[in-house]
């Protein structure tokens, strides 16, 4: 069983790093999942999408079968297919989607990220693992370019903000809330586009697509 490695110093922090095992439960749980699963990318998921984009998206972490699988956030999952549709509907995105990742998708303007970069048991990561995994978070959002940040769900919106610096009890999540942040960022919110989601109709497409539409003009603006 491969080590578990020390924090970085904060003059190491960047946007991924594929060898990231700051968190032990979730670095072991990798190791046996790959073990099982040989096939798997049983690694951190970078992000996907342009350094640049104006568009960041951040979600929850990978799932067991999707982005664990694939490596690519979105990609392998029931979530992957609302959420892209939707891309393509708004102009953030061109090309055929495969559930395997072996297609001609790209995004354009908008970038994909997590919250937290590894594959937590039953897609629940613990606090302490959200705020561990924050920094490349922090990086990512940093990066030029970025206008509206687009939060997944309730942990996505928390970690976003304290990614950005700021405290999470000043912006409350509401599905389809438009936060502008004193950066000069928005932060817009959404329900997670999970198949539970879906089939409970707590989010339906309709839902989802108001809150790209508000993300494009915001964009736009």
């Amino acid at each position: 069983m491969p080590t578990i490695a020390a924090s970085k110093p904060k003059s190491a922090i960047t946007v991924y790093d594929a060898g990231c095992r700051e968190c032990q439960r979730l670095a072991t749980f990798l190791d046996r999942v790959k073990e099982d699963n040989p096939a798997y990318f049983c690694k951190p998921v970078p992000p996907f999408g342009a350094a640049s984009a104006p568009l960041v998206i951040v979600g929850l972490a990978p799932g067991m079968h999707g982005a664990n699988r694939t490596g690519r956030p979105f990609t392998g999952d029931f979530a992957g297919y609302l959420l892209y549709d939707t891309l393509k509907k708004f102009g953030f995105a061109r090309g055929t989607f495969s559930p395997d990742g072996d297609d001609d998708l790209q995004l354009l303007g908008c970038r994909i990220s997590n919250a937290v970069k590894c594959l937590p048991p039953d897609n629940k990561p613990e606090p302490a693992e959200v705020k561990r995994c924050n920094h490349f978070l922090a990086a990512d959002l940093a990066q030029r370019g970025a206008k509206v940040v687009l939060a997944l769900g309730t942990v996505a919106h928390g970690a976003a903000l304290m990614a950005l610096g700021m405290k999470k009890s000043a912006y409350d999540f509401s599905h389809g809330a438009a936060h502008a942040l004193p950066s000069g960022l928005h932060l817009v919110d959404s329900y997670h586009c999970s198949r539970y989601n879906t089939n409970t109709r707590r989010l339906t497409t309709e839902m989802f697509e108001a809150v790209f539409a508000r993300a494009r003009a915001l964009v736009d603006a």
